[in-house]
């Protein structure tokens, strides 16, 4: 109810606005010279500077403890968040972006349990959101305050009980999803300007047209800068009635010198510390992205059956082993490690048979500029497009052979 009022009144004010301070059709700008985040004591006030009032809503969760504010919406521009942190050691990380399409979102980890005291969009002069937060005991913490019915508002909800189709046996199209992951509030790994949200979100559209000539129908998770929570990425593609899963990645690796592309496939355990290091970073990527995965349905969890799953993983190993051979055909550099187990949220769809391509690493700068090449682009999207091909081709004719 209190998410709704905030809503509501913040939408009213903007209503009552004068034209010249109403003009919504342009969008709302970050003001970094009239925002700050200061401490007294065990409070905090938050002043978000902007070019105009827009709809918004606050709230807080747990696990870790975070602060989250939406917007319809807010450009922050180039404006780094750090430069917010300076003024209070109560909120140990900041992070703003594109949400949704239409809404923006800012996440402020807390250091301790606090409660959300005040929260006001003021528009008398210059437009600006204000909220006061204090410490509390953890016993005392009121986790999603003010936020909406569901922790993934505005999102595709979960329907993962849906029956998928027949197997594919070569006498349809195949259906591919394809899944660029991060984006939005979460820009994945960056390193020597490079961006993993941006590159694997175009190297995903280059894929998809190669898949699309070869004759595939292919459904992508997102074909814009916004955030996907990962169950809804695997929500997606049962909801399409994919044949198969490709989830599109170029992570940043701080310790050692990775280089070449990697392919995972599900696993109960990661089978390197470094593979363990990246899921653990997907999945926080996504906690930090303000997700609130406490009391939300065990739909996900309840088809994870080991009848499906008996048939599935093996479909999924040679998947993982076909692209990895295509992409080495091709003469494209690997990883000394080319396939590998995993426990990325993502592979975890029992039913549909599911990869993880690491195309490369940004920390590395032959991996960097080999992402921005446009020729080995080309070449990578018909590695993968030919070793879909091939897969799909045995599996096809298995399938086939199961049923007589």
């Amino acid at each position: 109810m209190i998410g709704r009022f905030i809503l509501l009144l913040a939408m009213s004010l903007a209503l009552a606005l004068p034209a010249r301070a109403q003009d919504l059709s342009a969008l709302a700008q970050y003001a970094p010279d009239r925002s700050q985040i200061a401490q007294n004591g065990e409070k905090i006030a938050i002043t978000l500077g902007i070019s105009q009032p827009v709809p918004y809503r606050a709230f807080l969760l747990a696990d870790p403890y975070r602060l989250v504010i939406d917007f319809r919406e807010v450009n922050f521009g180039a404006n780094p968040p750090e430069t917010l942190l300076k003024g209070s050691d109560a909120i140990t990380g900041l992070r703003w972006g594109k949400f949704r399409p239409g809404w923006s979102r800012m996440v402020a980890e807390l250091a301790h349990p606090m409660r959300l005291v005040t929260s006001e969009e003021r528009t008398k002069g210059d437009p600006e959101i204000a909220l006061t937060l204090a410490q509390v005991p953890a016993a005392k913490f009121t986790p999603r305050k003010g936020a909406a019915d569901s922790a993934l508002w505005d999102l595709p909800q979960p329907a993962p009980t849906a029956a998928p189709h027949r197997r594919q046996d070569g006498t349809r199209p195949l259906k591919v999803v394809l899944d660029p992951g991060h984006g939005g509030i979460d820009p994945g790994a960056e390193d020597g300007g490079a961006h993993e949200a941006d590159i694997v979100l175009g190297f995903a559209r280059q894929l998809r047209d190669a898949m699309r000539r070869a004759g595939m129908q292919v459904v992508m998770t997102r074909d814009q800068d916004v955030f996907v929570p990962l169950e809804t990425r695997v929500t997606v593609a049962r909801a399409a009635g994919a044949d198969l899963f490709i989830s599109l990645h170029a992570d940043s690796i701080a310790e050692g010198r990775a280089t070449g592309s990697t392919i995972y496939r599900l696993a109960d355990h990661a089978e390197t510390e470094a593979t363990r290091k990246l899921v653990q970073r997907h999945d926080r990527d996504d906690i930090l992205a303000g997700v609130d995965l406490n009391g939300q349905g065990d739909a996900i969890t309840h088809i994870l059956v080991d009848l499906a799953r008996r048939d599935t993983q093996p479909r999924s190993v040679r998947l993982s082993q076909v692209l990895a051979g295509a992409i080495k055909g091709a003469g494209l550099h690997m990883h000394k490690h080319p396939v590998q187990g995993a426990n990325f949220s993502v592979l975890k769809s029992p039913d549909i048979p599911s990869v993880l391509v690491e195309l490369g690493f940004l920390s590395s700068p032959a991996d960097r500029a080999r992402l921005k090449d446009p020729d080995w682009r080309a070449r990578m999207a018909a590695a993968l497009t030919k070793g879909v091909e091939t897969w799909a081709q045995g599996d096809a004719a298995e399938a086939k052979l199961l049923r007589q």
